[in-house]
């Protein structure tokens, strides 16, 4: 999910002031819409409400959260609707109940920052995630709803995270994080009574922290020790921070909340350092093994042995944790090492390239459908796409005991991203290449002398002839096997084609070929496939919506017409139930079709004249024309009112063009962002075109905005087209001489491709930008190349040109915000900016 929210930052063109009010205020930032050079005191009062005259150069303050609109408000309130869990035996299911928005206080707890991992040193939890604060339990009887029963036994103010079902199905064991440690919790689904297992402080650092045993009999748990020792809250330090560098190439991504001393290792050891207990449902435990930085513990089908991840000193001060070095051990299940698996360095030279992987033994598992073997993958290529070489990457496998040697299963040409496994004589191995978009599907027969077959290759790219993945179901154990009829398996896939998705359920012979379509969803109604709950009698669980009607799941018999509902959630921001969507398509000038999804206010009318609109879009790079222009989502789909998506803007009489293509195209050996900046205004223009073609919009009226890649795509287009009225940018990156090893999905860095980052960096094309732009960033942006800097340098830059910008920074949100005050002053912020320069405009 997302978090947002404001902090204490520092403006890079005027003196920071120190907030004199509550951690209820937003730092905000204006410079003069006239550009007239003016010089004012920082601590001038500001009075002016936006659009009530002319704002003064430089003027810099504090203001309180301001209150959303009408009828925004009421969202910030609304209900997400639940989840759901579906026991393995499907004999029951639970809904939980996602948390409101959280407020600032939650987002202002105690937050420590190291090796990419932003955890509350409190109760060793991560500290910006979603929790459930209900559970009810339902029974799952085909042809009748249950109205099921709400979970006794929770704590007082449940903060709820990892729920999973026991092997058998009896037991949900979830964690609950109380103010000074993250409990242990299991729910008897027969009783429906929740209860604690007292003296269990589980970690939650790093991974997850607890697993089932196979028998359903027990867990294992990762709890805390808090034996190495902390460093001094404060302390003058006893030398400089030193790194070298040894002629070797060590390119980086940029990465945020790096270590940064001595004291940070420190901190990171102590919170991660764990030690694994063998945890019985009565609650006794036995400890298993040394204690260490532990990061994922996995029992072997057989619960025999313990599959054990932990992370081995020296740490990087340039990468995250997941790039630290690595020791990969089989345990018994008493906690005796029996096997060292892998001793994998730092992965600091892994090339800057979407293709490149880490070197050595990389996706070390258990295979599913055996009691006790392992598998990965080995790079042949040293994990490096630049070297010419016909095969890429290998499977592996190992069986217990552990003391022969590994044996190779496939060698393939690109690199092995996911491997289901069946049976003796079906196993499914899925390889993509990304410099060419192309994915393969392979068959395998594990256990016997049979060689493996192409079953199919296709574009990564092209939605319309996607197959689909194939379906899994849960073991006696707890793993997940590839769920098949015979010889047949079953694909489920999202149906994109010219007239939107429609999900399908398809029964396919991997052996002979033979494709038989089950189900497809059907008009006026989007349905998506949840579980095959029985292959024989056809029995399916959906979920299904519409326009009107929220996401409800339903039983399907396959062959009956109607499904029987199970759910019946209600309409959650039932002011918009009467807006109108359409899904319109156009083309290019260069001849690139796309399309987009128009939504117009409630009460709308055709032939009611144009309106203001709001063009909120995110690029995306493509190999192939022709897949750049599919038809993305579906016309039935039900209109999901957030805080965080565009359709805000329909509460105040916008018009909203909600991802309209903005495909970036390099087919052959052309890079896509070669004509980055060419094919951005040209999609905008023919997006322009078609509303206005349309008689919706008055194209000196629509605004262009975006988030994260999107707000560059604001400021760029901006910068490089006469299109829009206003524009706003969050969270963006606007200096790609700040993210020199590649963004996004571009592959090369700043020395290979100079031109190509200067050319697509906003900032140096500031001068060009007259129209006014509204600046929203998190102050605690923890996404990789967004640091909040980006937006202060940026509205320095137009500040000091004289051009109309605000920038809005809210303390405590980092990439995605969160707190009702933030989101409440973001939805202030955005609409008081769009009345001010749309609706105040006449032709």
């Amino acid at each position: 999910m997302l978090s947002y929210q404001p902090t204490h930052t520092q403006s890079l063109l005027a003196r920071s002031l120190s907030r004199t009010g509550t951690a209820s205020s937003v730092r905000i930032f204006c410079a003069a819409l006239l550009g007239l050079g003016l010089s004012l005191p920082l601590n001038m009062p500001f009075n002016l409400p936006l659009g009530a005259g002319p704002v003064r150069a430089s003027e810099t303050q504090d203001i309180t959260y301001q209150a959303a609109p009408a009828p925004l408000d009421q969202l910030l309130d609304a209900p997400f609707l639940p989840g759901i869990s579906l026991s393995p035996d499907q004999m029951r299911y639970v809904l939980a109940q996602q948390q409101t928005l959280p407020d600032l206080a939650e987002l202002a707890e105690p937050e420590l920052r190291l090796a990419g991992l932003r955890l509350n040193p409190d109760n060793t939890a991560p500290s910006r995630t979603w929790n459930y604060v209900s559970l009810s339990l339902h029974q799952l009887r085909p042809g009748q709803a249950d109205t099921g029963q709400t979970v006794a036994g929770l704590p007082a103010k449940p903060r709820l995270a990892n729920l999973q079902w026991s092997p058998d199905g009896r037991w949900l064991a979830f964690s609950h994080s109380a103010a000074r440690s993250v409990e242990l919790w299991l729910l008897d689904s027969l009783s429906g009574v929740a209860r604690q297992l007292p003296g269990i402080s589980l970690n939650r650092a790093y991974g997850s922290p607890f697993s089932w045993l196979p028998d359903s009999q027990g867990l294992i748990v990762k709890q805390v020790t808090r034996t190495l020792p902390l460093p001094p809250a404060q302390r003058l330090p006893s030398g400089p921070v030193v790194t070298e560098s040894q002629s070797q190439a060590s390119p980086g991504r940029t990465y945020q909340d790096l270590l940064r001393n001595v004291d940070d290792v420190a901190r990171f050891k102590h919170y991660v350092h764990s030690q694994l207990f063998r945890v019985g449902l009565d609650g006794q435990s036995s400890k298993m093994g040394s204690p260490g930085l532990i990061i994922s513990f996995d029992p072997s089908p057989n619960g025999d042995y313990l599959l054990v991840r932990q992370l081995l000193e020296p740490f990087s001060y340039a990468f995250p944790a997941s790039r630290f070095p690595q020791r990969v051990e089989v345990w018994t299940s008493k906690g005796l090492m029996v096997k060292n698996v892998a001793e994998l360095p730092l992965a600091d030279k892994i090339p800057i390239h979407f293709d490149a992987v880490r070197q050595g033994r990389r996706g070390i598992d258990w295979r599913a459908d055996a009691p006790a073997t392992l598998y990965w993958r080995e790079a042949l290529d040293g994990g490096d796409p630049g070297r010419k070489q016909a095969l890429r990457d290998r499977l592996m496998l190992w069986q217990a005991p552990f003391n022969g040697s590994p044996r190779t299963l496939l060698d393939v040409s690109q690199r092995i991203e996911e491997v289901v496994w069946g049976r003796a004589d079906l196993a499914l191995v899925y390889t993509g290449w990304y410099q060419s978009r192309q994915r393969e599907l392979w068959h395998l027969q594990p256990d016997t002398n049979q060689p493996a077959r192409k079953l199919l290759s296709f574009s990564s790219e092209d939605r319309y002839q996607h197959p689909g993945l194939a379906l899994t179901m849960r073991t006696p154990q707890g793993s997940s096997v590839l769920q098949t009829q015979g010889q047949d398996l079953f694909l489920a896939g999202d149906g994109a084609g010219p007239d939107g998705e429609r999900p399908f359920l398809d029964r396919w012979n991997p052996f002979t070929g033979v494709k038989q379509r089950l189900w497809q969803s059907q008009a006026p109604y989007y349905e998506r496939l949840v579980q095959l709950l029985d292959p024989n009698s056809g029995l399916l669980l959906t979920r299904r919506e519409s326009v009107e009607a929220p996401p409800n799941y339903m039983l399907r018999q396959l062959g009956q017409e109607q499904p029987t509902p199970l759910t019946n959630f209600p309409h959650p921001t039932p002011f918009l139930a009467s807006l109108r969507k359409q899904i319109i398509e156009y083309t290019r000038a260069d001849g690139v079709k796309l399309n987009g999804t128009l939504y117009l206010p409630p009460g709308y009318q055709p032939g009611s004249g144009p309106l203001p609109l709001v063009m909120w879009a995110y690029p995306r790079e493509f190999k192939n024309s022709n897949a750049a222009g599919q038809v993305k989502g579906s016309p039935y789909s039900f209109v999901r009112m957030s805080p965080w998506t565009p359709l805000v803007f329909l509460t105040q009489g916008y018009a909203v063009l909600d991802d309209p293509a903005m495909p970036i195209v390099g087919e052959g050996l052309t890079e896509p962002n070669d004509s980055y900046l060419k094919q951005l205004v040209a999609s905008a223009e023919a997006a322009v075109d078609k509303v206005v073609e349309m008689g919706v919009a008055d194209r000196k009226r629509i605004a262009i905005g975006g988030h994260s890649y999107g707000a560059f795509m604001t400021v760029n287009l901006l910068a490089h087209s006469d299109l829009f009225a206003a524009g706003i940018a969050r969270s963006g990156a606007y200096n790609r001489t700040l993210t020199p090893f590649g963004f996004q999905s571009e592959q090369r860095t700043l020395w290979q491709a100079p031109e190509v980052y200067l050319q697509m960096s906003p900032l140096l094309h500031a001068e060009k930008i007259k129209e006014p732009l509204l600046l929203i960033h998190g102050e605690a942006d923890d996404n990789s190349g967004t640091y909040p800097m980006q937006s202060q340098n940026l509205f320095a830059a137009l500040k000091g040109l004289g051009a109309p910008v605000r920038l809005v920074m809210l303390p405590y949100e980092s990439h995605s915000y969160r707190s009702r005050e933030s989101l409440g002053h973001m939805f202030w912020e955005m609409t008081q900016w769009l009345n001010q320069h749309l609706k105040q405009t006449q032709d």
